[in-house]
Parts: C-alpha cells; sequence; structure tokens
C-alpha cells in the first residue's frame, strides 16, 4: 500500500537515490549537495568556481563582521531592571493567559521614559515610551497595552521581595551558552546513510579539519558541557572534540568516534546522538553530492557542507553549501561567491557563527516552536504561581502551604501584614507603602522594611528575610 507514511517515505528516498546515481554517472564536478527531488530544502552556496584571476589577499574581516544571532530581550531585565528601582505585577487574562507585567521609570539622555515588559505565554513584549507624548500619567492597565489583546482589567502588584530572582529566571531560560552539533564523514562515492555512519577510519584530511575546528579530549572525568556524551562509563566512546567559542561551550558528536557496532547496519549507537542533533557538518573529502534526506531523522533540521581542497598542504581551502528545511528561516552570515575559504581563523569565525545561527533559526521551524511555546507556557504558570502565592503570603492572606520560604510558617503568624492588627489602625488611613531591602556585608545578614505613611505619622517595620 503506497500510502502508507512509511513506505511512500521509502519509495520517494529509493527514487531519490536512482536520481542520484544518475548524476553520479555524468562526468563531474557534482555540487556539494544535491536537494531531493520532491524538495523540502533549501540551499545557499551553489558557485564553487573559483574568479579567474584570483583575488589577491584580502586582509581579514573582524570578528564583529559575524554576527552571533541571540534572543536579545531576554537580557533586557537584568540588563535595565535588576538592582534598580522597577514595579512587578501579574494578572490572568482571560484571552492571554498568564502575565507578568514590569514597569520603570527610565532616564535616556535628558528625556523621561518609561520602560515596559509583558511577558505572555507566546512572546515577551518590551518598549520605551517617552513620557513626553502621554497627556497624562498611564496606570497598570493602560501600560501593558503594549498588546493589544489584552482584556483584564486588573493587574496585582508582586510583594514577594525574591521575586526579580524568579523573573529574570525565566526571561533568560532561553539563553544557551552551550551547544552540541553532529560531524559526518562522507566518503567518495556514499549515497547512504548506512555507508556515512558506517565509517570507522579517519584519513588524515578528516583529522584536519577536526583538529581545526577544536580540541581532542578524553571524555572519562571530562569536566565541561558534554553535549549527552557518557564520561563516566565510556558507552558513547573514549574521545571526541571540543571547543569553545564566545563564551559559549561546544562538544561534536563525531560519527568516526562514537561506538561501532559490529552486525548492526544502521549504527544506532552512532545515530542516536547525531540523529538527536539539530545541525551537522557534513565533511566530504571528495566530490561526492549529499543529499539531506539521505538521514532519516526528525530533529537534525539544517546541515553545512564543507569539501576539502590541498588537504595536506599550505594551502588548504574549504568549499562550502549550506542546506535546511524549508520552515527553517535563513540564517548569516551570508556566504560569499563563490563559497570557497582559505584555512584559518577568518572562515572558522564563520563556520561557528552559522553553526549557532542555524541551531536558533531551526527552533523557529514549526516542530520546534510548539515546543517552545509548550516550555514557555510551563514555566510562565510556574512564574505566575510563585510570586502569587508568596504576594498572598506576605498579605497574610494564603494557606499553610503558601507561606513564603523561611517566613512565618508553624507559629510565626500569617505573613508580614498579620502583625500589625494588634494596632488597630485602619487600613484605608494609609497614605503610601515603601518597600526596601536592608543588607548587612559584615554581619552577612539583611532585612527588608515597610515604610508605611498614615494621614497622622510615619512607622518603619522591618522584617527578617533570606535577601543573602
Amino acid at each position: 500500500y503506497l500510502g502508507h507514511p512509511a513506505r511512500l517515505q521509502k519509495c520517494l528516498l529509493m527514487f531519490t537515490v536512482s536520481v542520484y546515481m544518475m548524476v553520479l554517472g555524468r562526468v563531474g564536478p557534482f555540487p556539494l549537495i544535491l536537494l531531493p527531488q520532491f524538495g523540502g530544502f533549501w540551499i545557499e552556496g551553489t558557485n564553487h568556481e573559483p574568479k579567474e584571476p584570483p583575488e589577491t589577499d584580502k586582509p581579514p574581516c573582524p570578528s564583529s563582521h559575524f554576527k552571533l544571532e541571540t534572543n536579545s530581550t531576554a537580557k533586557i531585565y537584568r540588563k535595565h531592571f535588576i538592582g534598580k528601582e522597577h514595579f512587578n505585577y501579574y494578572t490572568m487574562d482571560a484571552t492571554l493567559g498568564h502575565l507578568v507585567f514590569s514597569m520603570k521609570y527610565d532616564v535616556i539622555g535628558d528625556q523621561e521614559h518609561l520602560r515596559l515588559m509583558l511577558r505572555t505565554k507566546i512572546k515577551t513584549y518590551h518598549d520605551v515610551i517617552p513620557i513626553s507624548c502621554l497627556t497624562e500619567f498611564p496606570n497598570v492597565i493602560q501600560m501593558a497595552k503594549v498588546s493589544e489583546n489584552i482584556k483584564t482589567k486588573q493587574f496585582y502588584p508582586v510583594l514577594y521581595p525574591k521575586a526579580s530572582r524568579l523573573i529574570v529566571t525565566f526571561d533568560e531560560h532561553v539563553l544557551s551558552n552551550n551547544f552540541k552539533f553532529g560531524i559526518i564523514y562522507q566518503k567518495f562515492g556514499q549515497t547512504a546513510e548506512e555507508e556515512l555512519f558506517g565509517n570507522m577510519e579517519e584519513s588524515p584530511a578528516f583529522v584536519e579539519f577536526l583538529e581545526f575546528l577544536g580540541n581532542r579530549i578524553e571524555l572519562h572525568d571530562f569536566k565541561g558541557f558534554r553535549g549527552g556524551l557518557d564520561v563516566s562509563h565510556g558507552q558513547t566512546g573514549t574521545e571526541s572534540v571540543y571547543t569553545s567559542f564566545h563564551n559559549k561551550e561546544i562538544m561534536f558528536h563525531v560519527s568516526t568516534k562514537l561506538p561501532y557496532t559490529e552486525g548492526d547496519s544502521q549504527q544506532l549507537q552512532r545515530k542516536r546522538h547525531i540523529g538527536n542533533d539539530i545541525v551537522a557538518i557534513v565533511f566530504q573529502e571528495e566530490n561526492t553530492p549529499f543529499v539531506p534526506d539521505m538521514i532519516q531523522s526528525n530533529f537534525l533540521h539544517a546541515y553545512v557542507v564543507v569539501q576539502v581542497e590541498n588537504a595536506g598542504t599550505n594551502n588548504v581551502t574549504y568549499k562550502v553549501s549550506v542546506t535546511a528545511r524549508d520552515d527553517v528561516p535563513f540564517f548569516g552570515p551570508a556566504l560569499p561567491n563563490p563559497a570557497i575559504f582559505k584555512k584559518g581563523l577568518e572562515f572558522r569565525e564563520l563556520l561557528f557563527t552559522k553553526l549557532i545561527n542555524a541551531e536558533y533559526a531551526c527552533y523557529k521551524a514549526e516542530k520546534f516552536a510548539k515546543l517552545k511555546e509548550r516550555t514557555r507556557s510551563a514555566l510562565l504558570e510556574t512564574l505566575y504561581e510563585e510570586v502569587h502565592l508568596n504576594s498572598q503570603s506576605m498579605m497574610g492572606l494564603g494557606g499553610d502551604d503558601d507561606k513564603m520560604e523561611n517566613g512565618g510558617s508553624g507559629g510565626g503568624g500569617g505573613g508580614f501584614f498579620e502583625s500589625f492588627k494588634v494596632l488597630y489602625i485602619p487600613f484605608f488611613d494609609v497614605v503610601a507603602v515603601l518597600l526596601f531591602c536592608l543588607y548587612d556585608d559584615w554581619r552577612n545578614s539583611g532585612c527588608f522594611c515597610f515604610l508605611i505613611f498614615f494621614n497622622s505619622f510615619v512607622l518603619l517595620a522591618p522584617q527578617p528575610c533570606c535577601c543573602h
């Protein structure tokens, strides 16, 4: 039955291989990448013909020429809010779900601004509004309209002293300084997944390329980022290739260094790691095209194909082509025309920037975007519950299980405001409340204080806390 997905996929692969063999039957040179017959992938870097006459050596581009993609919004709270006076609020919206909102008064240059951050399950909105553009100072509901879809009519203030620590953790969960990439060795004439994962020996040209990428490390007791490799019992081989790049740790899953299993044509031990990577390098020593759907994987979404020329000489060059699934947006740096590079620091800078940007771009593909949204939604719900329960506890409104950690349960009363009941002061006499934190470096202890302004007097009320 041809309509069965697995059988249909196999037939399409057989058709692609047959076309592939027809291409190989012609006179070369062949492209580094041959796209699948029925599409599904885009390609960059198709011209590898050297310019005539060859260009004179140009000065190397500075590393700043290649831009590493990152989520700049994730760093805003730490940069502009932490350690500065600001206000946090939370609510539940009928349309958007859990919301956590932050606002801060800012002076940029000689102008006053409001800096606003609204966290939803889909994204974080950030805006900076000049106060001079406002006819009147807005309330929280109006400020939160950085998203026009908000329906809620009320926000609640966050009263938990350690809330900023929770908020910055949520904001920065999308940032990563650890990456793992696959490296697949493709010999001349290899056209099947089983052949790629079956390679056991490393040629001098491949070894030279691995040394160019990073350091060969012993896995046993390795202390850096291990990328899912076993560093205790040797079940994923004895060595690998590791490097650091702009304060990011990178572990490579090298096909020839992962365990080889006799009698297993699929080499599942090797594919288990590389097939679960998102981006992989395909190293070609000779001119044989790589077909991206040659490797069956739900996770691999982008390939950087590198073909060496003049290996083992002082004039080593690398041809590069890039391919990714159709729903992966383009990622930089853009490859030059022709896409040929001399071995050196500039090419290494471009290659690693391309790999990291490729992974970030792949997260926008449908498969990963849905997973990312579910993860973000769950983390935002957890943040909401944390600030809600601890703020309620501060007001003495929560149950015994809702008390702020290290505060008040088991005989200490029901929250900070509970201690004021003995004063019999009506709270409608309160004019303003200022919350601040005091910390004694010498004693390594701290407390937070409420400065409460009543109509007729001011009250300073210190409370123990865990600011340290």
